[in-house]
């Protein structure tokens, strides 16, 4: 519980000033690699989990997800944000006592999001959507660790790509007890920085999927966190599928050349 009390408040100092990039391991190897390397904080990321488990993303269920997160948190000492993704529930008490499983992982922070769970109709009706924050914010409370409770407006993931909306919502994310806000998927730096003036003096997360910004761009309108989403785990993929279709199609290994001493790396 100490730990656990150390790492939230460091997560917390982190989100006061300036800018720190959050990356997303997808197992033990990741976790580690990535604290070893000097990252601050990390966060868990729900489709680099999946596809380590052989699934597509938002396959993997609530206890799987409280086993990993356990996993990853006991893995490295620097705090750890959980992908919670809708709180594997729909309704606010659902949402909270899924919440209160979650504090008891060992991690730092937590994500909620908006998505319904149903693509043809993906956000929540927004008055219940704040209402599960105002629930998850509770739960935390009542947890008594003081977990960074991140918001996060889906829209823009699922072809909604409204700005105002999403502003309204997270507006009334923050209002509802959200100490971080976050709108996956935006690539206009314009629109990020109305968004951190919208929610100030509350700190937002900045998912970079792509490569349309910079640690400096960020940090010049006013992001305090950066997180990578499954993209790490994509770029490991991307490097494991081209090996394998190199020797499946042409019967040569020269992506086994200049590989990284993984021993060297993780013996500590």
């Amino acid at each position: 519980m100490i730990q656990q009390r150390e790492r939230v408040a460091e997560f917390r100092r982190l989100h006061q000033s300036g800018t720190f990039v959050m990356a997303n391991p997808w197992d033990v190897g990741s976790a580690r690699a990535l604290a070893g390397l000097g990252f601050a904080a990390l966060a868990t990321t729900s489709a680099g989990f999946a596809w380590s488990m052989g699934q597509p993303d938002n396959a993997v269920g609530l206890q799987p997800t409280l086993s990993h997160l356990r996993t990853i948190s006991a893995a490295v000492q620097v705090p750890v944000n959980a992908d919670f993704q809708n709180g594997y529930a729909i309704e606010p008490d659902d949402v909270a006592a899924n919440v209160r499983l979650a504090a008891e992982t060992g991690i730092a922070g937590l994500s909620i999001e908006d998505f319904s769970g149903d693509p043809t109709d993906p956000l929540l009706e927004a008055g219940l959507a704040a209402e599960r924050i105002v629930a998850a914010r509770a739960a935390l409370d009542a947890a008594g660790r003081g977990l960074v409770l991140t918001a996060r407006s889906e829209g823009f993931v699922w072809g909604r790509p409204d700005l105002n909306d999403t502003i309204r919502r997270l507006t009334a994310y923050a209002e509802a007890g959200a100490d971080c806000l976050y709108a996956p998927w935006i690539t206009d730096l314009a629109h990020v920085a109305t968004i951190v003036r919208a929610v100030a003096p509350k700190p937002v997360n900045l998912l970079i999927h792509t490569p349309f910004a910079t640690v400096a761009d960020a940090a010049r309108i006013g992001v305090r966190r950066i997180s990578v989403g499954g993209m790490l785990a994509k770029t490991a993929w991307r490097g494991f599928l081209s090996a394998t279709h190199e020797i499946l199609t042409q019967g040569t290994f020269t992506q086994f050349a200049d590989l990284p001493d993984l021993n060297g790396l993780l013996e500590s």
